[in-house]
Order: structure tokens, then sequence, then C-alpha cells
């Protein structure tokens, strides 16, 4: 996926201290590095190989490229550090955190974002990861970590604040019904209980897959505990963004999300669909131009979907 950022820094771009924190991390002197692309960080986000061939993957931010970046940074050091070693995920060999700039050393995964529009053998391989990963993440690993519903109230409150304000090119469906979207983003918000450590960002570009097929899901700030169910329905989403399949046949498909209340699944997709709405008017956070478009971009995706199961 194309970089979404556009003023990502880069490994020579990061203080010598910082650099020497992650070389100490790694025992070894870096001599390469290349930057990824994908993502919403202005941080670094780079495949590093040491003199001696090791190889590894590292991020790194501070308050200049956005100030709530370092915040993120340090939640998922704390996450990472925590998930078992089944978890689909890459190991986090060590941090460092000055106060200022916070960075994090992984273990490099070979592999590539899922293609988009998605292909049925890969987003069958992500179902089936997501699934072993609930079951492995249940109950969850970080006892700290948030409960959905809390890391979500503010963003499933968006059509309560586009009722209060809405938006001249407002779609004329959601305008006409606006009281029922707001009720179904309380009933999603109500339905996100559940002991289950959640990604809760799953979608196309923080998700490798390797040379063997293997699934990893990476970049883990958000995490939070919630239903068994949750990241399988985010794919459904992002499917529904990018194309390829209709996600309700899905939805009815899968162990994790066939069983689900039907009108939970409405609700949650209300909820995301007001935050996406919401949040793409807003200006752009310091040094990510784009997310705003990518905001509008799901917003105007999951509407007829949304339409679709309201009726």
């Amino acid at each position: 996926m194309e970089s979404a950022t556009k003023t990502r820094i880069h490994w020579t771009d990061l203080p010598g201290h910082v650099r020497a924190a992650v070389e100490e991390i790694l025992g070894d002197r870096v001599t390469a590095a290349v930057s990824q692309s994908g993502g919403f960080s202005p941080g670094t986000a780079d495949r590093v190989r040491t003199a001696g061939g090791r190889r590894a993957f590292v991020k790194a931010v501070s308050p200049a490229q956005n100030d709530r970046s370092p915040a993120l940074h340090r939640a998922e050091a704390l996450v990472a550090a925590a998930l078992p070693a089944t978890a689909p995920a890459p190991r986090l060999l060590g941090s460092y955190d000055d106060g200022d700039w916070v960075a994090l050393v992984f273990t490099d995964v070979e592999g590539r974002h899922p293609v988009t529009p998605w292909d049925a053998a890969e987003l069958a391989a992500v179902f089936a990861t997501l699934e072993t990963m609930a079951a492995v993440l249940t109950p969850a690993t970080v006892p700290a970590a948030p409960n959905a519903a809390d890391q979500l109230r503010y963003d499933f409150a968006g059509w309560h604040r586009i009722a209060a304000d809405p938006p001249a090119d407002l779609d004329g469906w959601a305008r006409s019904r606006l009281p029922q979207l707001r009720a179904a983003a309380e009933r999603g918000l109500a339905a996100l209980a559940g002991q289950t450590l959640c990604h809760l960002d799953v979608r196309a570009d923080n998700l490798l897959i390797g040379p063997d097929g293997t699934v990893s899901v990476v970049d883990w700030p958000w995490a939070c505990r919630g239903p068994a169910w949750l990241d399988s329905l985010l794919v459904l989403i992002n499917v529904q963004v990018h194309g390829g399949h209709d996600p309700e046949p899905l939805l009815r498909a899968r162990p994790l999300t066939a069983d689900v209340d039907p009108a939970d699944v409405t609700g949650v997709l209300a909820g995301f669909t007001g935050f996406f709405l919401d949040g793409a008017r807003q200006p752009p956070p310091p040094g990510i131009p784009t997310v705003r478009a990518f905001q509008r971009l799901q917003g105007d995706a999951l509407l007829p979907w949304l339409a679709r199961r309201l009726g």
C-alpha cells in the first residue's frame, strides 16, 4: 500500500543516541535500513540489518513528528511485551524511551500486505489467523488494557457530533436517519464487552503475509479488551472499503461472527461509520496529512452497507 503519511522520517534522521540505543538492543551496528511504506505514523518504520547479518524492524518517534505518537509507541511496547509467543505477531526485542524519543525493536517478519481488492485465499488465511489469535488471547494477556467500550466511547459518539453540526455534504440517507444512527451506535458501544485482547486496528496495511502464507498482525497500540469477534468484523470493514467480496455472506460464514446478534453488528458498524465521517472533517493531525482522506474513504464505503442493514 502507498505510504499514508508522506512525511515519514527514516533511520538516518534519528538522533545518534537513539540509533546507539537500538544498536545496543541488537548487540551490533546497523549497516543498512530500508523504510517501509503504509501506516499512519510519521516516525521511522525501517527494516534494518546489522554488520553481522541480523535483521530487525525498528519504529521510533518523538513529539516533534506528532505529539500523540510517542504515547502510542509506549502503549504498544506494553502490549507487545505481554503477547504470548503463540500470538501471530512480531516479538518485541527491546524498547528505548528517554522521555522524548521512543523506539521499539521487533523481530523482522518477512512478508507483504494482502492485495486489495481482497483475494479470497488471503482473506480466508487472515480470518483463520484471527480466529486462532482470539483463542490465544482469551482471557486478555494484558490485564491493564482498556475496555473496548472505553477505548471507543468518544469515537462512537460521532453521529451525535454530526447531528449537532451536520456537514453540508452529509449523505441524504444519513441525514434522514440521524436519530436511528445515534441509537445504533449506542447499541454498538454496549455490545463491546468481552475479555479477549483485541487488536482494534486490523486492516490490510496492519497485516503481513509471509512466503509460506503465514499471517502476522502488526502495530498493536490500540489493543483493548473486547469481544472475540471484533477484529474479524474490522477485517470485513476493510473488505467493504477495498472491495473484492460482499461482506454479508462472509459475516455469516465465519465462526466468530456468525452467531453475533445482528443488531450488535449493525451497531458497531454504525459506530465506526460515524467515527470515520466525523473524523474526516477535522483538521489533519500534525505529520499525518492523509489520514482524513482515508477516514472519509472508509465512512463513505461503510454507509451503503449500513443502509442495507438498517433497511
